[in-house]
């Protein structure tokens, strides 16, 4: 697989066996993050996962006490990865940025306590009013 920002600067290559860990949330930060009322992110084992070109990256605080990263283009402004300090070995690669309508639906949704009541998901899909496991707030 393959990942690019909008200008091609950078890009990201996955290894194709590479099971992800798919994530749709919808906690503030990710909507200002993404510009849209969600962020959908694919998590996968950092030896899976080359980067190419320059990045940028913006690190913030989480309410949990972790920290949370997004590396963007330098040239388009693109977010096309994240690390999450609490989730050490794994990339994560924004879904956007691989551009295939055929990528599988998330394995869960977060923070749907800041859901858009507009948002409709599929009724399979896995719900958390804040991460996977509610009792924090992250």
């Amino acid at each position: 697989m393959k990942a690019s920002c909008q200008c091609g600067a950078l890009s990201a290559h996955i290894d194709d066996a590479a099971n992800p860990m798919t994530v749709l949330c919808h906690c503030r930060d990710c909507q200002r993050r993404s510009g849209s009322p969600f962020g959908v992110i694919a998590y996968f084992p950092d030896e899976a996962v080359s980067l190419h070109g320059k990045a940028q990256e913006y690190t913030r605080p989480t309410d949990a006490g972790n920290t949370f990263t997004s590396g963007f283009c330098a040239t388009c402004g693109s977010t096309l990865y994240a690390r999450a300090s609490k989730y050490p070995g794994i990339t994560g690669i924004t879904v956007g940025t691989l551009a295939d309508p055929g990528f599988p639906m998330p394995n869960r949704s977060v923070f749907e306590i800041s859901r858009h009541a507009w948002v409709i998901l599929p009724e399979a899909m896995p719900r958390h009013p804040r991460g996977r496991d509610s009792s924090y707030a992250d």
